[in-house]
């Protein structure tokens, strides 16, 4: 049974950080995409940042970059999102997300390629 259990948000004050956690269970951890979305009232959901566990490759979103930090602890099946100087546009639902990778398949920002998805958790910017 695959579970996907994103946990870490949070209210915090613009300038602030936050780390998300993402434990995950039932699947090949180390043969998967690893993605972080995250959905705003009535805007469409983001791919935010993900971490290709086959080949090692990570990818941030232009508006994250250089912000936020993804990783991912193969030893207890568990990726992280460092969030650091939270502005009030990163205030959304974020979730987290597992897909398969290998030398066909490339990890991506599009979520169409990630088969299970957690719970989502709510990240609050205060400005």
């Amino acid at each position: 049974d695959v579970q996907l259990q994103a946990s870490g948000g949070g209210l915090v004050q613009a300038g602030g950080s936050l780390r998300l956690s993402c434990a995950t269970s039932g699947f090949s951890f180390d043969d998967y995409c690893l993605g972080w979305f995250r959905q705003a009232p009535e805007k469409e959901r983001e791919g935010v940042s993900y971490i290709d566990n086959y080949d090692g490759d990570t990818y941030y979103s232009d508006s994250v970059k250089g912000r936020f930090t993804m990783s991912s602890d193969n030893a207890n099946n568990t990726v992280y999102l460092q969030m650091n100087s939270l502005k009030t546009e990163d205030m959304a639902v974020y979730y987290c997300a597992a897909g398969p990778a290998g030398p066909t398949k490339k990890c991506s920002d599009n979520d169409w390629v990630y088969y299970y998805w957690g719970q989502g958790t709510q990240v609050t910017v205060s400005s």
